[in-house]
């Protein structure tokens, strides 16, 4: 059948397509910040030196390889579910904004251990936030880095005043704890901080991407398909390829964390505060001399007591440097996360 041409106007031209209808702007856009910041540490400490007393390794091994001398699990009351509320509450008390304001709730996790339903709508239920929005995220240790993006651009568009942003994670239920290879790495724990309008920018440009050619190097023993066909055999497990991830996050990643800043529109210099994702102090000391770090520049370390707590590791180390006063309220860091996928992501913030 021939095309219909579009009909012919009187001046004898032809009429506009038809475009569709015209359809409301979004609500007001603003510039967007953290302002509040909560965590939740589970009760029990680990140590290198019980941990070695089943596992065949040694504190100086732990230490020596990785920077941690201790680690947070949770107990069984401890559930990713009432880590994140706990942390969420603490981060909207310290902004000072009600649940019921919040328009989104993300949770940043790769150990919520359920297909569907999601945990973020059961916990905004928990909290109140009713009406909010709410959805899971799963980009691994690059979580939370890629909800504070997606937060910041919610309140830029209008689509909700305030986002409440969660990493939590309960990854001692993915671990195999006799693995001498991994038992000692990670860690428990959540942390959460509400994004809002503000009057300018505290969050800058996201820098962000992933290898997927290198998904294999942080990955599970076995699908859960293959273990429900045969549940004979050990369930799937956490495992890494340490030596692959170090050099890609050694190297690779100090040229998105300076990307960050220039998205930013700042340098080194005029940093407050680094807070990378605390997966080795190896991998952060490496970072630091690849950034050109100034000396007096402060740097996150919480995994040497809270282990590689994957999405929760950014805001629990942020807590720790507020609370201890090496980072100022209001003063601006440098966050980078990287992990699983091989996904990244990094971005300049102001402090809350």
């Amino acid at each position: 059948m021939p095309a219909q041409t579009p009909p012919v106007t009187e001046q004898g031209g032809r009429a506009p397509a038809p475009t569709g209808r015209e359809l409301a702007a979004p609500g007001p856009a603003s510039p967007a910040r953290l302002l509040g910041l909560g965590v939740y540490r589970p009760r029990r400490v680990l140590t290198n030196e019980e941990l070695c007393t089943w596992i065949d390794s040694t504190d100086e091994w732990i230490r020596t390889r990785s920077g941690i001398t201790e680690r947070r699990w949770a107990e069984p009351d401890e559930t990713l579910a009432a880590m994140s509320v706990q942390a969420a509450a603490a981060a909207l008390a310290d902004a000072g904004i009600a649940a019921s304001d919040v328009g989104c709730v993300i949770l940043a996790t790769v150990s919520h251990l359920e297909q569907t339903p999601a945990l973020a709508p059961q916990i905004a239920h928990q909290l109140g936030a009713v009406h909010a929005a709410a959805f899971d995220l799963s980009a691994g240790c690059a979580g939370f880095c890629h909800g504070v993006a997606l937060g910041r651009d919610m309140i830029h568009g209008g689509t909700a005043r305030y986002v409440l942003v969660i990493g939590a994670e309960r990854l001692t239920d993915l671990i195999d704890k006799n693995d001498r290879a991994t038992a000692f790495i990670p860690g428990d724990g959540a942390g959460a901080v509400v994004i809002g309008p503000a009057e300018r920018p505290g969050i800058g440009p996201v820098v962000w991407g992933a290898d997927g050619s290198l998904s294999g190097v942080i990955s599970q023993t076995r699908d859960w398909k293959s273990f429900a066909d045969d549940p004979s055999g050990p369930r799937p497990f956490w495992q890494m390829s340490g030596q692959q991830v170090f050099r890609w996050a050694s190297y690779e990643m100090a040229p998105v964390a300076q990307r960050a800043l220039q998205a930013a529109g700042i340098t080194v210099d005029d940093l407050d505060a680094f807070i990378p994702h605390q997966a080795n102090m190896r991998i952060i000391d490496t970072m630091i001399r690849a950034l050109k770090l100034p000396a007096d520049v402060p740097v996150a370390r919480d995994i040497a007591e809270a282990g590689n707590t994957s999405a929760a590791s950014i805001p629990l180390a942020m807590e720790r440097m507020r609370r201890d006063g090496q980072a100022p309220r209001g003063g601006t860091a440098l966050l980078i996360g990287f992990g699983a996928g091989l996904s990244y992501a990094a971005q300049v913030v102001t402090l809350p």
